[in-house]
């Protein structure tokens, strides 16, 4: 496993919050390949790239590599693992605060909940079709120009019969 051997950035986890979140990260699986990489080393990877707001391909290179913390990030999202940890973090602030560790109530903005009568379908609006769609499918509705030097030949009743 690879040690921090590296200047920290502002992102870094410190050693007081690597404790409270290292019991919730999960540990390395035994057998097969070793992890090349500490979880913490993954964890301040994951966090640059959040607070940063940068693509996983975009990150430093002195962190690990972006397809090795964006697979850790993608298996903890799926795994719950992101869940675990916002759930104890929030209960330990509000036990630490002097609440409950579980909210009693929940506000409903409802400026955020939009709906209609008609339903969800009906709110909603067909496409439109692009100019260039119209044009390509709408027959002509003047006639073609004759070439250069050709008369237009008129057109009178006798010739509509």
């Amino acid at each position: 496993m690879k040690l921090m051997s590296r200047k920290a950035y502002p992102t870094d986890l410190n050693d007081k919050e690597w404790a409270v979140i290292e019991p919730y990260v999960p540990k390395p699986k035994t057998g097969g390949r070793p992890a090349e990489h500490s979880r913490r080393e993954i964890i301040n990877a994951i966090a640059y790239v959040l607070r940063s707001g940068c693509a996983w391909r975009l990150m430093p290179h002195d962190l690990p590599p972006w397809s090795t913390v964006y697979d850790y990030f993608r298996q903890w999202r799926i795994d719950g693992t992101w869940e675990r940890i916002n759930t104890a973090l929030r209960e330990k602030l509000r036990t630490t605060i002097g609440r409950e560790a579980e909210p009693s109530a929940a506000i409903n903005d409802s400026q955020t909940v939009k709906t209609t009568e008609k339903g969800d379908l009906a709110a909603t609006t067909p496409a439109r079709k692009s100019r260039s769609t119209l044009h390509s499918t709408c027959p002509r509705r003047t006639p073609r120009r004759p070439p250069v030097g050709v008369r237009w030949r008129s057109r009178t009743a006798s010739s509509f019969a």
